[in-house]
């Protein structure tokens, strides 16, 4: 099954030209707006997404929102590359979820606000490394579309979703299955599109964090933690919740500033749902 695996990242198309420019852009020091413009603007399929997006209950924007620039505006610089650049990786990956029980709008849905939960957790607890964080949290789950088509092809869906439903950790469950892990599998795809190597780094032992780098260490608990109270499964549930808690205290993080930060992005998800 690994080897499976590492074809199918060989043979993933190249990110788009727009992409590859963005990246080169969020790697300046200095960020000129209306740079990041001039490159959105050249990509229709882009625009339209963020428009989308930006136009979604999520941000309960009070006018509708109609062009880039106003995107910008609104969302920030670094918003705006984050949501473009996992937008993109989503709509080249696309497939079925189902052995993970989830659907592509349920995923995209946990990965913004698991950026937006980052943005407000990072702000107390790591503001020096906050913007590639944010990224990270927004795009660690994005392996979750190869291991599905792998899965689901070599006719293992019930067997993958028997496991999942008698409780079992989801990281041996694909362990035993696939012989890898989603945080692994992200990784391989980012390092195949040789996107930022501190990203690869921070994700690639999300869900092996005992064999991690130290430089990475903490890192990778912080992003394990995000990814734990942002599962698309059970998004902030009580559960999950508990969950994210129990692992703060085994990591040693500030336990009321993780529960702070949850209490604040649960109701403003509580109050977009209402």
């Amino acid at each position: 099954m690994l080897n499976k695996i590492i074809k199918k990242i060989d043979n993933l198309p190249p990110l788009p030209q727009t992409i590859t420019k963005i990246e080169e852009f969020r790697k300046k020091p200095e960020k000129d707006s209306e740079e990041l413009l001039k490159i959105i603007e050249k990509d229709a399929l882009i625009v339209s997404t963020l428009l989308k997006i930006a136009n979604s209950a999520m941000f309960g924007f009070r006018s509708k929102v109609e062009t880039p620039s106003r995107i910008i505006n609104l969302l920030g610089i670094n918003f705006t590359i984050y949501i473009t650049i996992n937008e993109t990786i989503q709509n080249l990956l696309k497939t079925d979820l189902e052995p993970y029980q989830i659907t592509a709008d349920d995923f995209m849905e946990a990965s913004n606000i698991a950026s937006i939960f980052a943005n407000v957790w990072l702000s107390k607890i790591d503001n020096e490394s906050k913007e590639e964080m944010i990224l990270a949290s927004l795009l660690q789950e994005t392996g979750k579309f190869i291991l599905a088509e792998l899965i689901i092809s070599n006719n293992k869906t019930k067997e993958f979703i028997d496991l999942i439903n008698s409780g079992e950790d989801l990281t041996k469950i694909e362990q035993e299955i696939l012989e890898t892990t989603t945080s692994k599998t992200t990784a391989e795809i980012f390092k195949h599109w040789k996107l930022s190597s501190n990203l690869v780094k921070m994700i690639e032992f999300v869900d092996d964090i005992e064999n991690c780098e130290e430089e990475y260490k903490q890192k990778a608990q912080i992003l394990n933690i995000i990814k734990t109270v942002c599962n698309p499964k059970e998004l902030f549930t009580e559960k999950s919740i508990e969950k994210a808690l129990f692992k703060s205290d085994k990591y040693n993080f500030d336990k009321k500033l993780l529960a702070e930060s949850i209490i604040f992005v649960r109701d403003r998800i509580n109050k977009v749902n209402y």
